[in-house]
């Protein structure tokens, strides 16, 4: 199987984790990952909590930007966000249930916790919640150039604040008023 990414290299037998076997590419790092092998080694592993905090910053910008080829059945592969914060996005193959995972995409899922959870990444509902994620990131951002920081950090502590809050409609009303 030749590398869906570099097209010309072959992909080597190697591991991601102990016993958690893949098809790695020797020249950019990429694994090609049987959710077979996964869920086998998922249910074998109990995930670690990390003690000393979330490494949210590892960053990987490697994430092949076209879409890529299965190795194993030449269909197309679809991308899915792993999640609103990180542009990169896991390849999977609906038809051979195989993930491509770029260079060190296996160490940003571990860094957010999402190492035994891949699945729920594939989600309708996941992808959804990455979508709404970005969605406010960008109203804020786009607030942030019109109003300035200060004022988009305290409008956004009162949305917080207004979210859930018993008097939300009269508040609104109340400031909605002038």
């Amino acid at each position: 199987m030749k590398c869906p990414k570099c097209r010309v290299v072959d992909l080597k037998p190697t591991k991601l984790e102990d016993g958690l076997p893949v098809m790695g590419c020797p020249e950019c790092e990429g694994s090609l990952l049987s959710l077979l092998y996964y869920r086998d080694w998922a249910e074998r592993n109990v995930p670690v909590e990390q003690t000393d905090g979330i490494q949210s910053e590892v960053s990987v910008d490697n994430d092949t930007a076209t879409a890529l080829s299965c190795p194993k059945c030449s269909k197309l592969m679809t991308k899915y966000s792993i999640a609103s914060q990180h542009k990169n996005r896991i390849d999977l193959c609906g038809f051979c249930d195989e993930s491509w995972l770029d260079g060190s995409e296996w160490k940003l899922l571990k860094s957010l916790e999402l190492a035994h959870r891949l699945p729920k990444v594939f989600t309708d509902q996941w992808q959804r919640n990455v979508r709404g994620e970005k969605m406010e990131a960008m109203k804020i951002e786009r607030l942030r150039r019109v109003v300035g920081q200060s004022d988009s950090d305290k409008a956004v502590e009162i949305k917080s604040w207004l979210k859930d809050h018993d008097n939300k409609a009269a508040i609104i009303q109340f400031i909605g008023s002038d």
